[in-house]
């Protein structure tokens, strides 16, 4: 099913750090918001890094993301998908992130998972110049044992670019 990304971009002008997922799964379009299933530990892990409870509504998680210079975008803006697996992504347009870059002082940009990441190395990249660096997907599909540990560790990264 061809999907438009239904969401905007969260940044504001002090945003230091962005995280680019793929496209929005079918329950962060319900919901509209981004990680909005219950199982994704997007936003779990993020409370834990930054040692700070998030809360559960769509204001309280982009007042987070504001207060700690994180911004949050996709790096599709349509694509043929089945439900929510990126694995089935066909036809993919990448979303621009002029209106991001120009308007906030992002300094680094993380993808959630590695087909944000390939995505975003073939078809942004090549315009923005910013190498990504590829974080562990925190969708409920990719459960490994020990997966928590391994999310907190990669994700403090974000913690340190937006201290500096």
């Amino acid at each position: 099913m061809k999907i438009l990304h239904p969401l905007k971009p969260i940044y504001d002008e002090n945003s230091k750090v962005l995280v680019l997922g793929t496209m929005p799964s079918v329950k962060s379009r319900e919901n509209d918001f981004y990680y909005a299933h219950p199982q994704n530990r997007f936003w779990k892990t993020l409370s834990k890094v930054y040692e700070e409870e998030i809360g559960i509504s769509n204001d309280e998680r982009k007042d987070f993301l504001i207060r700690h210079k994180i911004a949050l975008f996709d790096v599709l803006k349509s694509c043929d998908i089945e439900a929510s697996s990126d694995s089935s992504i066909k036809n993919p347009i990448p979303n621009d992130l002029d209106e991001i870059l120009n308007n906030s002082k992002i300094e680094k940009i993380f993808t959630t998972g590695k087909k944000a990441y390939d995505l975003y190395m073939k078809l942004i990249y090549p315009k923005t110049k910013i190498e990504a660096i590829c974080l562990p997907s925190p969708s409920p599909a990719n459960c490994p044992k020990g997966i928590e540990d391994k999310l907190f560790t990669e994700y403090s990264q974000i913690l340190y670019f937006t201290n500096i």
